[in-house]
């Protein structure tokens, strides 16, 4: 898809609600990684989503209403069953940021895959599924979106060949990852590639972005833009490639303000509405 065929924006309607923007879940947190989920719901209601949920451990709910007031808890969200029932209230689901990586969080991934839901699947949640011997069983439709040493993983579990970081690799594995699990595949990096299984052929390479977005957690940022976008009504590609466009945008607005090497993931969300403002001018 070239830059210049990107979607439009989902339909923002005067007369809707909360109900109509889309509910995200976001599977994901633990104690030493509170703050992945936090940038990530955040990141999809600077997006535009109504509601955003997050399913991480009771203690935590107090850290991510200081953080975000506007983000709403999951009460016993250690227990599969509730994440699972959440999960089927949801429009999109981010599962993965700051997660860990335990048996138990592995059998949830499962069960999500299972589901008919729309999921990003990132970080940790990458990780469990290149434990993996076969790739699972999945009725889901997903969005996988791995950096450069995720996606490494991922192709020696499955065996797509030899990853290696330049362009010709990049592309290369990312098609062989998107048609062996038919999930879109967001590899992630410097001209970040999004892969539709159905049209592996049709790679999408990404032009925005700059150094601004290299800190720690500006893809838990990504993972909620697309997820945002999926539950305002977009296909799994779509939403993909204009929330890594978006995403790219806003960390070059930051940078612009605050410098390169500055920028902060949290400072990527503040800029969201700026790239979305200037996309919907066409200031592209």
């Amino acid at each position: 898809m070239p830059t210049s065929q990107l979607p439009a924006l989902p339909d923002r309607p005067e007369d809707g609600h909360k109900g109509t923007f889309g509910r995200v879940l976001v599977i994901g947190g633990s104690r030493a990684m509170a703050g992945a989920p936090i940038l990530s719901g955040r990141a999809a209601l600077r997006t535009g989503s109504g509601l955003v949920q997050l399913a991480f451990d009771d203690l935590m709910h107090t850290a991510s209403i200081a953080a975000c007031p506007e983000l709403i808890g999951l009460p016993g969200a250690n227990k599969p069953a509730t994440v699972l029932g959440a999960a089927k209230l949801s429009d999109a689901i981010v599962v993965g940021p700051g997660w860990g990586q335990s048996p138990a969080n592995k059998k949830t991934l499962l069960s999500l895959l299972k589901l008919d839901a729309k999921l990003v699947v990132d970080a940790d949640a990458l990780n469990l599924l290149a434990t993996q011997k076969a790739w699972p069983a999945t009725k889901a439709k997903c969005v996988l979106t791995p950096h450069p040493g995720e996606m490494a993983r991922l192709a020696k579990a499955y065996r797509l060949g030899t990853f290696e970081d330049d362009d010709e690799s990049r592309v290369k594995v990312a098609t062989a990852l998107a048609k062996k699990t038919k999930c879109v595949v967001v590899l992630k990096g410097f001209r970040t590639v999004v892969i539709d299984p159905d049209k592996a052929n049709d790679v999408y390479l990404n032009v925005t972005g700059d150094s601004s977005l290299s800190k720690a957690g500006t893809g838990d940022v990504l993972a909620g833009m697309i997820a945002s976008l999926i539950g305002q009504g977009m296909s799994p590609y779509n939403a993909a490639c204009l929330g890594v466009y978006l995403h790219g945008r806003a960390g070059e607005i930051a940078g612009q303000s605050l410098g390169p090497r500055s920028v902060l993931a949290s400072d990527v969300i503040d800029a969201i509405f700026a790239a979305i403002r200037a996309y919907e001018s066409g200031e592209n």
